[in-house]
């Protein structure tokens, strides 16, 4: 038989791959030689499967999303991050008609709920929270996956400083009163956390670093349990995301005494913050995101990232932000992979001058 010509091919597909316990799906990379000949149909037939393979891959792709797609939270519903993970899902469902279902799975300091996702299948319908916990699990947690390697980001959506709130029983009106108090009483006041060496619990322990004083920490799986509790009376303060206290603090059942950052809340605007309340350096600005199961098709990873973007830059959604102490913080895809290399970092000093061990 006489060759007239030899094409590669290059097809990728999702696999199943041993992943610590489990099985994740990845991406395995297979080329197949195409032999043109002359005088055999063998060669039609083998052409016609491999153009057969590639254009349903490409139809896929295009097609999406053509089902329902999952949108895993790693944290107990009512807090923070179901805010921003609505706002996600809505944009989504609006702009392509199919419904965006928000998963929450909390435990293990948003492991289980992170374990659940980069195992599953990467064609764009698992997506996951990413934030500060991520990042801070990396150094804190011996987790069976890698928050570099096998997360794919796909963007931010805000950003957001930490509001210090006591309950009305502690008797502070400032922030310098609460140092003093926690310095007369050294490890006998207590701070509530979403979970254990997340966003909440390192812009404590900093607070405690940059003020000298020792407080205990109080975990929660979630901001929505944590502030349940503050409100309660069953722990002193917190250093929570706005969006969790806001509505408690303007109806009196907590009390505001600061705010991290370098500007002031809108929607609380007599609260000072922490370099107006004489506490430099105890700012940590925090992010909330989307991510994936690492092997997502890039034009999928766009698209989604692009529905972000958009979301981002409509007027509500900024008014939305605005009204519960966020920032809209919008990066695609490799702007939020270097935002979360750079925290991992940060965190692990964080975590190492505090001494934080894992629970």
């Amino acid at each position: 038989m006489k060759i007239i010509d030899v094409k590669t091919y290059s097809l990728v597909y999702p696999v199943k791959e041993p992943f610590g316990n489990a099985m994740r799906w990845t991406r395995e990379r297979t080329f197949g030689v195409v032999e043109v000949l002359t005088d055999s149909t063998v060669a039609t037939t083998l052409l016609a499967g491999v153009l057969t393979i590639l254009a349903g891959g490409a139809l896929a792709q295009q097609d999406y999303p053509n089902r329902p797609i999952r949108y895993i939270v790693p944290y107990s519903p009512g807090g923070s991050t179901t805010f921003t993970s609505r706002l996600v899902g809505q944009r989504l469902t609006e702009a392509w008609g199919q419904q965006v279902i928000i998963d929450n799975r909390p435990g293990a300091n948003t492991v289980i709920g992170t374990q659940a996702a980069v195992t599953s299948k990467p064609d764009g319908y698992t997506l996951v929270y990413i934030g500060g916990a991520l990042a801070a699990n990396q150094t804190l947690l011996k987790t069976s996956y890698d928050a570099i390697k096998d997360i794919a980001t796909i963007a931010t959506v805000s950003s957001y400083e930490n509001l210090v709130a006591v309950h009305p029983s502690v008797p502070v009106k400032t922030l310098k009163e609460l140092i003093a108090l926690a310095k007369a009483r050294p490890g006998k006041l207590n701070y509530a956390t979403s979970s254990h060496g997340g966003s909440t619990h390192l812009a404590a322990a900093l607070l405690n670093s940059v003020a000298g004083i020792k407080t205990q920490q109080i975990p929660y799986k979630g901001g929505g349990p944590a502030v349940i509790d503050l409100v309660g009376g069953h722990v002193d303060f917190i250093l929570a995301v706005p969006v969790n206290i806001v509505a408690h603090v303007k109806s009196g059942r907590l009390r505001a005494l600061a705010v991290s950052g370098e500007a002031r809340l809108t929607t609380l605007p007599e609260i000072p913050t922490f370099n107006e309340a004489g506490l430099p350096g105890g700012s940590l600005k925090n992010w909330q995101g989307v991510g994936g199961p690492a092997g997502m098709p890039k034009i999928i990873i766009d698209r989604i990232s692009a529905e972000v973007a958009k979301l981002v830059a409509m007027p509500d959604t900024m008014e939305k932000l605005d009204a519960q102490g966020f920032v809209p913080f919008y990066n695609n895809a490799e702007q939020t992979a270097a935002i979360l290399k750079a925290d991992i970092i940060k965190y692990a000093k964080i975590i190492k001058e505090a001494n934080i061990q894992a629970e």
